[in-house]
């Protein structure tokens, strides 16, 4: 039967013949609950059929649930990762339930929420959240931490190799002949307080990238918010610069928008500003977009960080890291230069 039943926790208290807060302390598995209180509310769960429940699933062991923490539901990268996840765990018994950072609570309370429900797995972006309280986390409950370059005791990661793809991206653009090429990324204090973020290590990518090519006296990373209105300002005013740059590294897909959109209101083309984003999302493919971009495939990383879990669920205790290898994507948003 799909859906919920109309079984409450205050009928299975009348049919045991407890209080609610005695049903409440056995759900939640509460110290001090004695065998005998167990069995009772326990045998009228199964006769009112409350048993489909989360909170009695976990009860007997397991919930059945993976927890999917998410410091954002805006950036479409993040779509392919949860498609791609479901996708891997579509021929077992696990479903994914999703509880994203709501304003400036850094992860912590929607981690404490996933704990709450009884997942028997979590899967954690926390870009904000003290690597002391994540190894806490790992030691208590099956986790995946995605994206952060950390090492880790009592938990998994799964990381893109952004430091290759900052260089990947500094490798095509001075290829074609760039050489004012400007690293658009995330504000200073954002990246600045975590360096072990993807977006911290994308920049020593480019850095790299630009002493590779000949090129560190042109670098360049200047730090902007997330919006597209952000975005398009940062650009506006660095082509307002008397010598403009010829290109932008654009930390992912979403800044890269807000840049073509500059480029566009200036009438330019990519042999004046040529623009390359990170993630390959789906809309950089579109045709009227055709946005150069880095692919850290979603479809792997969803895997493995499915994989990697199912292990952690299974009792396996040691760390784990999986690298995904990133791949750039060429398309019309980048060009050689016009000649100054």
């Amino acid at each position: 039967m799909i859906g919920r039943t109309n079984v409450t926790i205050e009928d299975v208290a009348r049919e045991a013949g407890v209080s609610r807060a005695a049903v409440s302390k056995v759900i939640r598995n509460a110290y001090g609950v004695s065998d005998a209180m167990r069995e009772r509310v326990q045998a009228a769960i199964d006769t009112l059929g409350y048993r489909p429940s989360v909170a009695a699933r976990a009860m007997r062991g397991s919930s059945h649930t993976i927890g999917i923490e998410l410091p954002t539901t805006d950036n479409p990268f993040f779509h392919k990762l949860l498609n791609a996840m479901n996708s891997a765990l579509a021929d077992t018994d696990y479903q994914t339930i999703i509880s994203p950072i709501v304003r400036d609570e850094l992860g912590l309370l929607a981690l404490q929420r996933l704990v709450d429900r009884h997942v028997d797995g979590i899967v954690a972006v926390a870009p904000q959240v003290p690597l002391a309280a994540l190894e806490r986390l790992g030691a208590e409950v099956p986790l995946v931490l995605v994206g952060r370059h950390v090492d880790a005791v009592h938990f998994d990661t799964v990381v893109d190799d952004d430091l290759a793809g900052g260089c990947l991206v500094v490798e095509h653009l001075a290829g074609l002949g760039h050489r004012d090429i400007v690293h658009l990324t995330i504000n200073y204090q954002a990246q600045a307080a975590h360096p072990t973020s993807p977006h911290s290590v994308r920049a020593e990518g480019y850095l790299a990238g630009m002493i590779a090519a000949g090129l560190a006296d042109h670098s360049r990373i200047v730090h902007t918010d997330e919006t597209v209105e952000g975005v398009r300002r940062a650009t506006l005013a660095l082509l307002d610069e008397p010598a403009p740059p010829t290109a932008i590294f654009a930390g992912h897909d979403q800044v890269a928008l807000g840049v073509l959109w500059a480029r566009a209101e200036r009438g330019l083309g990519p042999d004046d500003l040529s623009v390359v984003g990170y993630d390959d999302t789906d809309i950089a493919s579109h045709p009227l977009m055709s946005l150069t971009s880095v692919d850290q495939s979603a479809e792997v990383m969803g895997d493995r960080i499915a994989a990697l879990l199912l292990e952690r669920i299974a009792g396996r205790t040691t760390p784990a890291r999986a690298v995904v290898d990133p791949e750039l994507r060429c398309r019309a948003s980048s060009a050689a230069p016009k000649p100054r």
